[in-house]
């Protein structure tokens, strides 16, 4: 790869991308609180809170499959157009909601709308990360350095969007909100088709769609490991953590669900910008200039059993509470805030290592299988977050969590360092 440190167009690009990526991720994340939250206050469950966001889960799946030999043949720039116009048409249909629908006519519509939603997200993401491969410089940690900055702050930009979207509903309503956020982005989407610079890939037309299965066993290792590691945050970030807080929060009446819905969209928004952070900072926690990639697939493999001791503590705290207390609540909020940062370590040297470990001819198919992977967690988790909840409350969903870190470092450990994809 060639260094890119010197020319001001492939820093341009990055610019370009991480903008247009930062925007589409602030209305993602204010998406997911809206929903939640609009949705738990019409009386819809746990399970059905988790139904609204499988099918966004599994269109990212098929969409991250397909995504990198999309952007293989027809460029990188057409898939992260795709994925801003296309949340854009979702934002605008998820102000059709009737509230007058049965519950049963309302959790398939929002399915869809998220569904399309998701196709929208990952089709971004893949541009972005891929993207990163391309341009950033190669020596002194160059590549380390700038996905982890991608990465941090995007995920610190979507907990700005968690806060948003919980102020927005407690202010202009759910539909007002959505319709805000739409013609936001619409104008940024135009802004960035003026704005972007040359230097990303046009496509090539003999890119076939069987090279998007890998043939590196790192990739594919890694890959497993993305499956578990996330699912195992979203068993407990997308449906069972908010809904416990609002219980304990919540006094029922319409001032204590406003003042419960601000204090949980600040947890989530806090939770995640601290990800977001140690994230960006990753490659300065970890020496990474100074050190060899040999040394961080070590070191990846060191970090994943060190998170998951932190949900096995709460999962036994959880037990010894038989029910909300307030000190449970307290421990809650502390130790997975220091989950989100252990977790932010290992995501960054996964988000790292995919493309250390890829070639650049097939970045975008090596990631967007990667990406799969990682809708894949997340929709496990998704579910899992629902019915654990349901079934047996903070301890089951917290038990669950630490199993699928403990399965996410087991798949860590098998990668090897030095090992290269085989030519094409």
């Amino acid at each position: 790869m060639t260094d890119t440190s010197a020319r001001p167009e492939g820093l341009s690009a990055y610019i370009a991308v991480t903008a247009a990526y930062w925007a589409f991720m602030l209305t993602d994340g204010a998406l997911r609180m809206l929903v939640l939250l609009h949705f738990h206050t019409l009386g819809f469950s746990a399970v059905q809170l988790a139904y609204l966001f499988v099918l966004y889960e599994v269109a990212g799946m098929v969409t991250n499959l397909c995504a990198g030999w999309i952007a293989a043949r027809f460029g990188l720039t057409s898939t992260l157009y795709a994925g801003l116009g296309i949340q854009v048409l979702a934002l605008m249909a998820l102000a059709q909601l009737d509230p007058a629908w049965a519950i049963g006519a309302s959790v398939a519509y929002v399915m869809v709308v998220k569904g399309a939603s998701g196709v929208a997200k990952d089709l971004a993401k893949m541009s972005s990360k891929s993207a990163v491969k391309l341009l950033a410089p190669s020596e002194a940690g160059g590549l380390f350095r700038w996905v982890a900055l991608l990465t941090g702050s995007k995920n610190a930009v979507k907990g700005l969007g968690f806060l948003l979207g919980a102020a927005l509903l407690a202010t202009v309503g759910f539909v007002w909100a959505v319709l805000g956020m739409a013609a936001i982005l619409a104008v940024i989407l135009v802004a960035v088709l003026i704005v972007m610079p040359a230097g990303l890939p046009k496509g090539r037309k003999g890119a076939k769609f069987s090279d998007v299965f890998s043939k590196s066993p790192n990739v594919n290792w890694l890959s497993v490991a993305r499956v578990f590691l996330f699912g195992a945050r979203d068993v407990w970030f997308v449906v069972g953590i908010p809904i416990y807080f609002y219980a304990v929060l919540s006094d029922g009446s319409v001032a204590g669900n406003r003042a419960a819905f601000f204090m949980i969209g600040t947890f989530m928004a806090v939770w995640v910008i601290l990800y977001g952070f140690v994230q960006a900072s990753a490659p300065r926690i970890l020496r990474a200039a100074s050190r060899p990639e040999d040394d961080l697939v070590h070191a990846a493999k060191g970090w994943g059993w060190s998170l998951a001791a932190i949900p096995a503590v709460l999962t036994l705290a959880a037990l010894a509470a038989e029910g909300p207390q307030t000190w449970l609540t307290s421990l809650l909020v502390a130790g997975l805030m220091v989950f989100g940062a252990v977790f932010a370590i290992n995501s960054a040297l996964h988000s790292y290592l995919i493309l250390a470990f890829t070639q650049a001819e097939r970045v975008t198919m090596d990631v967007g299988f990667y990406y799969m992977a990682n809708a894949g967690g997340r929709l496990v988790g998704t579910l899992l977050s629902g019915v654990t909840y349901q079934l047996g409350g903070l301890p089951l969903m917290l038990g669950t969590a630490t199993l699928m870190v403990a399965l996410a470092a087991l798949s860590t450990g098998r990668l090897q360092p030095s090992a290269r994809p085989p030519a094409l």
